[in-house]
């Protein structure tokens, strides 16, 4: 089996109604379910775990249309085993677009989500419309393309943004032409949100609560703006800014990684055995020395494009750095590169991201303001910013739309909590604070002076842990936004693995 770099990308109204200007939706549209419900059975294979269990949900494809087309969406429940103690539901969302949530709420219960909250909840996992075992989407992406993953080649001049527009297209074509076609213009992160609002219904629940990370938190803060009364207690963790995936969280890609560099500096540095340098100065020279090998002569078909992309994804996590570490040295000495297996699902899991991310927002549409974006970026952010600011599909999307992005506002009530690491690769803070100033009163945020993807329940900041098990328990929250100093030996997150697309949340894919 081949082995491959992660493929980093490779990864309110009070009532209910459609914001203003977007095609209307009904109440009726997204309340249906009734009778017969949900059906609990077995999970499938890969996706069993001690206690889960599965079923199947059919939404409308198209909710003007809600007694057209349906498609079928994957759901599980970690049931609470104190009915005494049980409030309610607590859906969750792992990330991506493109991840899979299904196994998801065994994940958390095995990460070290706590036992009160355990209590409290149901847990309810889904893979989203397009993913996994719900009804699918695909790109008919061939396994080279599978392999070069999301990341566009990073671009030293304007010449190699035009080379790279012309690879742009096919994928945008292969989408468009493909055999599920005709979901693309459908699967979005808004029709999601209905659907989450369709399970809801299922359950037989007036509301529902919500633990989502990373494209979850821009997820969740769509359901909570189209359904601002049906929402209980929000969690939005690691945090998009308001309007998700669009041009702008792509090219911030490259000033997380900028932002968490300094982290891998240090433990590099303290780690003399590795032979990276021991100052600030002498490992940001050797990233910039084996780049330039690496796009020089490719070694196991890992280019300076793929290993810019698996720095970027294993400072996701702080015990990912030893494998970093080992992996820059094994460039360094000729050594065989330490590459984790090809993760099942890739296909899928890039095409389904390309769907939402490109159809959620629009995108520049000529070579040139990419070629702007790219020149601007190496200069602020070199690492990386020749790459996420780069041309890619989305540039050669479908003009249809059925509807325009939400717009995330501070109408509704106050039950938001927002939870952010300082120094994130993925979702940086700077993300984080304008959609914390969009939700206004809506909101109060809780930082945590650690870097890293990913805050509750897996990093080890008991000050930020505490205070979402307090708000999803209690109720409680800050009074007003909270900054949680650093603690000595905080403990990486358990579980971390490379994923794909960025993934380093168990569950989670790529950016």
């Amino acid at each position: 089996m081949r082995r491959s770099l992660p493929l980093a990308l490779a990864a309110a109204a009070l009532t209910l109604t459609a914001l203003p200007g977007s095609p209307s939706v009904s109440a009726a549209a997204t309340t249906a379910p009734a009778p017969g419900a949900l059906r609990w059975g077995p999970c499938p294979e890969g996706a069993s775990a001690p206690r889960l269990e599965c079923s199947t949900l059919e939404v409308p494809l198209d909710y003007r249309d809600p007694d057209g087309r349906q498609i079928e969406v994957a759901v599980s429940r970690l049931a609470s085993e104190k009915p005494s103690k049980r409030r309610g539901v607590l859906l969750t969302n792992p990330g991506g677009p493109g991840g899979s949530g299904l196994v998801y709420p065994a994940v958390l219960a095995a990460s070290g989500l706590p036992q009160e909250v355990l209590d409290s909840y149901d847990i309810i996992g889904f893979d989203p419309r397009g993913v996994g075992r719900s009804t699918p989407v695909t790109c008919d992406l061939t396994k080279e393309q599978q392999w070069r993953g999301n990341f566009p080649k990073y671009a030293h001049t304007a010449a190699d943004v035009t080379r790279e527009a012309g690879y742009a297209r096919q994928i945008a074509g292969q989408c468009e032409n493909s055999k599920t076609a005709w979901m693309l213009p459908h699967t979005t992160t808004a029709n999601t949100a209905r659907d989450m609002d369709r399970l809801r219904s299922a359950l037989g629940e007036p509301t529902l609560s919500y633990l989502g990370a990373s494209y979850g938190s821009y997820l969740g803060a769509v359901y909570t703006t189209l359904f601002p009364r049906r929402g209980d207690r929000i969690v939005l963790d690691s945090n998009l800014g308001p309007d998700g995936y669009d041009v702008t969280a792509m090219r911030l890609f490259a000033r997380g990684l900028e932002d968490r560099f300094p982290d891998f500096v240090a433990f590099a540095a303290a780690h003399p055995e590795y032979g990276l340098g021991s100052t600030s100065k002498q490992v940001t020279a050797k990233f910039y020395e084996l780049v330039a090998r690496l796009d020089a002569k490719p070694v196991q078909d890992v280019n300076g494009t793929g290993f810019r992309a698996f720095t970027f994804e294993q400072l996701y996590a702080d015990g990912s750095m030893k494998g970093l570490a080992e992996f820059w040295q094994a460039v360094d000495t000729g050594r065989e590169l330490p590459l984790p297996e090809s993760p099942a699902g890739v296909e899928n899991l890039m095409a389904s991201r390309f769907a939402v991310v490109c159809a959620d927002t629009r995108w520049p549409r000529t070579v040139r303001e990419y070629q702007r974006n790219a020149a601007v970026d190496r200069l602020k952010y070199p690492m990386l910013g020749g790459s996420t600011a780069s041309i890619n599909p989305c540039a050669y999307w479908s003009r249809e739309r059925t509807e325009p992005p939400v717009r995330i506002t501070g109408r509704g009530p106050s039950n938001v909590l927002m939870v952010q690491n300082e120094r994130d690769p993925g979702t940086p803070l700077v993300g984080a604070r304008e959609l914390r100033r969009a939700f206004g009163g809506r909101a109060t945020m809780v930082t945590a002076d650690q870097g890293g993807h990913g805050v509750y329940p897996y990093g080890g900041n008991t000050c930020a842990n505490d205070a979402a098990t307090t708000f999803l328990t209690t109720g409680g929250r800050p009074a007003r936004d909270l900054a949680c100093a650093a603690e000595p030996g905080e403990a990486a997150r358990p579980g971390e693995t490379a994923g794909s697309g960025g993934a380093a949340r168990p569950g989670e894919p790529s950016k």
